[in-house]
């Protein structure tokens, strides 16, 4: 028995159901189409479809892709919200991550938790860092979110209990690399004749990060009390207008609410400081109506915003000069860190020097330079059985 069909669409032939969706601004009728190779076919997808209107769905829910949607969220949503260093960083993660992947042209309607894991395990088994695939979760998980609160979808297929990420341990003795004293005398020594002798010293005696520290202005700095104020940073990063991207420098706010913060630098660097500032008065008498003023402590000759890539370039040369295996410009911030810890600072105190958010922070990452601490803190615990021991006779009881 044939198939009943009742309209011909590119050369097939299919059975048609219609769903009213009202009228549209002007009053013109507005319907969806279903087509199916039988009515009963045509039927079972216009119930399909009303089963996710019921649910909270929009009506154009089984239309949407992953990829064409998450693009439009990115550029017109995102994009206004965050700063400009923040989206592109996102902007890169689904430009190398979701444009090129399987997943940019699968269906909102279709998406399942599976479909995202299989992506997440192929990136690993070809290399990719567990960094990457959590970054690209992050990124998936709040355009989810999104989808969720406009009725594309019913639920997150990104959070902790549908994916299962491996993480790797960023904060591991790998990854932290600190000068040892005997480094770091070599490198205070290899910089002594550099023009930007006092911000390598200066990041040495307060751990601010690179754009932390080629953001202070002369007003930051209490050279009487020898304390800074930290309240803005600058940051290299591109700027979209449209597809299009250009590189910038601009000045943003710190990285958290922790990082505004006022600390106490070495008293021994107000001369040094205060050389430096003698050498930019003379540089702006050199270079004359040529000179670019700002209020910025640390800039070029020619009195222009430092580019953090080219200060990370500089650094680079020092190290090499001075003989020191290459470690990241962070360095010094960990360096920083370390030798608190070394001096007995407690953790809360490197904490708010630091501008951590969050203690636990500065725990995780700085745990491997305090051994002997640890080992005073286990002396103590057993201070207390010896001391029980002693009050109880020494005797042991029995079963």
């Amino acid at each position: 028995m044939p198939t009943k069909t009742n309209v011909i669409k590119n050369g097939q032939q299919y059975y048609r159901v219609y769903l009213e969706l009202g009228r549209d601004s002007e009053g013109n009728r507005k319907r969806k189409e279903f087509y199916g190779r039988s009515k009963k076919d045509a039927e079972a997808k216009l119930e399909k479809y009303k089963n996710g209107l019921h649910l909270g769905l929009s009506t154009d829910y089984d239309t949407l892709t992953i990829g064409k949607t998450c693009k439009l969220w990115l550029f017109e949503k995102v994009k206004n919200s965050v700063k400009p260093s923040t989206f592109e960083r996102y902007e890169a993660v689904y430009r190398l991550y979701i444009k090129p992947s399987p997943l940019y042209s699968v269906k909102l309607k279709d998406l399942k938790s599976l479909i995202i894991q299989q992506y997440y395990n192929s990136l690993i088994k070809n290399g990719k860092t567990p960094n990457v695939v959590y970054n690209l979760n992050k990124l998936l998980k709040m355009f989810l979110n999104y989808c969720v609160a406009e009725g594309f979808i019913v639920k997150n297929y990104c959070s902790p209990k549908s994916i299962s990420i491996p993480m790797e341990n960023k904060n591991s003795d790998d990854s932290i690399k600190v000068f040892t004293v005997e480094e770091q005398n070599k490198f205070i020594e290899a910089v002594g004749g550099h023009r930007l002798k006092a911000l390598f010293l200066l990041d040495l005696g307060t751990g601010l990060r690179i754009g932390e520290l080629i953001a202070l202005t002369w007003n930051d700095i209490d050279l009487v009390n020898y304390t800074l104020s930290v309240n803005k940073a600058i940051k290299g990063t591109s700027i979209f207008e449209g597809d299009n991207k250009k590189y910038h420098l601009i000045e943003q706010t710190p990285k958290t609410k922790s990082s505004y913060r006022t600390i106490p630098f070495p008293r021994s660097l107000v001369p040094i400081l205060e050389q430096y500032k003698e050498k930019k008065e003379s540089e702006k008498e050199k270079f004359g109506n040529d000179y670019i003023k700002n209020e910025y402590v640390f800039c070029t000759p020619i009195g222009s915003v430092i580019d953090p890539n080219n200060l990370r370039g500089m650094y680079r040369r020092i190290l090499k000069k001075a003989k020191i295996d290459y470690k990241k410009f962070h360095s010094l911030r960990h360096t920083y860190a370390t030798r608190l810890f070394e001096a007995g600072v407690p953790l809360k105190t490197v904490q708010t020097l630091l501008g951590h958010n969050d203690i636990s922070i500065t725990a995780n990452i700085y745990t491997h330079v305090m051994p002997e601490e640890k080992v005073k803190a286990i002396d103590k615990i057993n201070s207390i059985f010896d001391n029980s021991n002693e009050n109880s006779g020494g005797k042991k009881e029995g079963k």
